[in-house]
This record gives C-alpha cells, sequence and structure tokens, in this order.
C-alpha cells in the first residue's frame, strides 16, 4: 500500500469518527429542533440535493485541476458545515449546517479516483473496499460516543466535538501528494463518455437500486426511539454495530467481484429492512444494523463496476455522474420515506423491503446483458 493511501485512510478513520457522531442522531435532532416527519424528509431530501449537484462538477474539476485541490476543498467545508451546525441554537441555521455538510459529498468523486490511482498493484474493488473500511471503522467509535454525550448533555454537543474530529481528519489529509492530470486521447477523437452506452446501463441500473437500499434509512433512528422506545445511547450503539459491520462486510465481501458483491450488498439490505420490520429486541435490531453494511458495499461497488468501462482521464467526471446519481435517491427517498412513516411508521420497511426485491432482480438481468455482450464482443475480436 502507498504513503498516500496511508495518509487518505487516516484521515477518512478521523473523519469516520466526527461523522459517525451526527449521522445516525441527524433524523433526530432535526426533530428536536421542531420538525415533524415531512420536515424532516423535506431537509434530508435538499441535502440530497446540496450533495448530487456537487457531484458531477467536483469530478470534472478533478479531471482538470488536480484531484488533491478538490479533495482539500471538501476537507475544509466539512469542518466549516460542522462548526455551523454545532454553533447553531434553531432550525434555520442548522439547515445551512446540512446543506454545507451535503457539498461535502463532492469528494466521492476526486477521492475514490484518488485511490484508484495509488491503489498500486491492488485491485480497484480491493482499494475502493479498504478505505471505506477505514471511514467506518472510525464510525465504530463516533455513534457510542455520540450516545453517551447525547444521552447526557444533550444531542447539540455532539457538534461541537465532531468539529474536532473533522479539523484533525483535515490535518491529515494536507500531507498527501499530488497525482499527474491524464490527457484524454478518447475525448479528442470523438469517444467520450456520453457516448458510452456501457457506462450508461450502468448509471440507470445504480439509480433504481440505491433509491431502494436507502428507502429504509432516513427516518429508522426515529422509528427506533419513537416507536420502539430506545434511548439515544442504544441507538447509538447499534450505528455503531452497523459501522463494525460495514467493516468487515467491506473487507471480506469487497474482496469478490465487483458484480457479486453488488448483488449481496441489495441482499442485505433487504435483511436490514426485514429484521427492523419483524424484529422484537435490540438483539435483532443490532444484526440488522450490521447487514445495512450492505448499503456502503454497493455504494463502493458502482464505482469497482464504472472504472473498467472508461477512460483513465474521464475516471473523475465518471465517478462524479455515478456519485450524483448515487445521491439523488437522498433526495426523493427521504420524501417517500416520510410520507409513508406519516402515515404509518412501520409500513417503511415492508415497502422497502419489496422494492428491493424487484430492484435486485432488475440489476441481476442487466448484469447478465452486460456479460452476454462482452463475451460477444471478445469472440467478435478473436475471430478477427
Amino acid at each position: 500500500m502507498s504513503r498516500d493511501l496511508y495518509f487518505v485512510a487516516a484521515a477518512l478513520l478521523t473523519w469516520g469518527i466526527g461523522g459517525g457522531m451526527i449521522s445516525i442522531f441527524q433524523p433526530l435532532y432535526i426533530q428536536e429542533l421542531g420538525a415533524d416527519p415531512i420536515l424532516i424528509g423535506t431537509i434530508l431530501g435538499a441535502s440530497g440535493i446540496a450533495m448530487s449537484i456537487s457531484q458531477i462538477p467536483a469530478g470534472y474539476l478533478a479531471d482538470r485541476i488536480g484531484r488533491r485541490p478538490m479533495m482539500w476543498a471538501s476537507w475544509i467545508l466539512g469542518f466549516i458545515a460542522t462548526v455551523v451546525m454545532a454553533l447553531a441554537r434553531e432550525l434555520p441555521m442548522f439547515v445551512v449546517g446540512i446543506l454545507l455538510y451535503g457539498l461535502t459529498s463532492a469528494v466521492l468523486s476526486p477521492l475514490n479516483s484518488y485511490v484508484v490511482a495509488a491503489r498500486g498493484k491492488w485491485s480497484v474493488g480491493r482499494a475502493l473496499s479498504f478505505i471505506s473500511a477505514a471511514f467506518n471503522a472510525g464510525a465504530i467509535t463516533g455513534p457510542l460516543l455520540g450516545g453517551f454525550i447525547a444521552e447526557r448533555f444533550g444531542l447539540r454537543w455532539i457538534y461541537s466535538l465532531a468539529a474536532v474530529f473533522f479539523f484533525i481528519s483535515l490535518m491529515m489529509i494536507l500531507f498527501i501528494r499530488p497525482q499527474p492530470i491524464e490527457k484524454n486521447l478518447e475525448h479528442e477523437h470523438g469517444k467520450g463518455l456520453l457516448r458510452n452506452k456501457r457506462f450508461f446501463m450502468v448509471l440507470g441500473m445504480t439509480f433504481v437500486v440505491m433509491f431502494a437500499i436507502y428507502l429504509p434509512q432516513p427516518l429508522a433512528s426515529n422509528f427506533l426511539k419513537n416507536q420502539r422506545q430506545l434511548s439515544l445511547e442504544t441507538i447509538g450503539q447499534l450505528g455503531a454495530i452497523g459501522n463494525l459491520g460495514n467493516v468487515v462486510i467491506m473487507l471480506l465481501v469487497g474482496q469478490l467481484p465487483s458484480q457479486i458483491a453488488f448483488i449481496i450488498g441489495q441482499i442485505f439490505v433487504g435483511i436490514f429492512a426485514l429484521l427492523l420490520w419483524q424484529g422484537s429486541g435490540v438483539t435483532w435490531y443490532a444484526i440488522g444494523y450490521v447487514f445495512l453494511s450492505g448499503y456502503r458495499l454497493c455504494r463502493s461497488m458502482t464505482m469497482a463496476m464504472v472504472r473498467p468501462l472508461v477512460h483513465e482521464a474521464e475516471v473523475g467526471l465518471a465517478f462524479g455522474i455515478i456519485g450524483a446519481v448515487n445521491n439523488f435517491s437522498w433526495i426523493v427517498a427521504p420524501l417517500l420515506a416520510a410520507f409513508i412513516y406519516d402515515r404509518e411508521p412501520s409500513a417503511i420497511f415492508p415497502v422497502s423491503l419489496a422494492v428491493i426485491c424487484l430492484t435486485t432482480v432488475l440489476s441481476l438481468l442487466i448484469l447478465r446483458v452486460q456479460a452476454q455482450r462482452k463475451l460477444k464482443r471478445e469472440i467478435s475480436i478473436n475471430d478477427d
């Protein structure tokens, strides 16, 4: 593993602690500031918009001015956003912080393309799985620490401590080295990303799958607190267990071929929805959160599936587009989840399970078609 991957992993480990402290409690704090389920879904959807619109410009700029400057910018913005949330006393200012934090999602494209370029002899899937595991290793501690503080001092204080961890993470990422900017010869000959049919097939599949597997998540913590009467500390522990599951699953299943891991990830999230719906105690919910690791597994595998389909000089833009599609689910899914929750809270999970079953079958069919087309192209080339 290269020196730069060590620094990226360390920065993500620390970011994971800060991010893990606030992520699982975000809907609960919005509720504490006076929002009803519909408004919570709307705010989370607005955050999804911020996450989505930042992806493609960030990927485009990463290909042209370099990946490191875009990564630095996202880390700085993440620290500022957390400070804003920590200082907020009313919902409007807190929403500003949430939207700023959503813009930090721009880091995904330059980060993933940086890691792919710095992976050395590792496969793309292994490198992406490793940094995701590093993030989630930090995120194991975050919910535990956040739940402990929230239960004793209130949810507001977790944002102040999270800002400290974001600052430490920022200091670490400043040590990574720049990477050369690739020249796109294919684009000069008229073969750009927009003509890549295989890429757009994966793109369409990604949207429906990411929507399905995010649907059971936005109001899960509200459901556990309001309907299952769990304490904030217990919810934090569930988040930590889920992040531990992320580390284990990413390191184990992430080693499999990306298409297989992508299918497994969907099945895992379906199990999460089933256990939160039918589970009758904390043990079942904890097992469910372990299987929620399928969500991050699918996110990483979309990047791994796309990488062989695009030119080196278009990796940043391609990852930006796939990241925008991934995050577009954060716009639509919270709104639908809020609509369902407002009428029957527990109905979120059977609806999500049904949708996940459909998308799993759909993605199996699409991946099979792609494999058959690839085989036909190889046979055609060999015949020539």
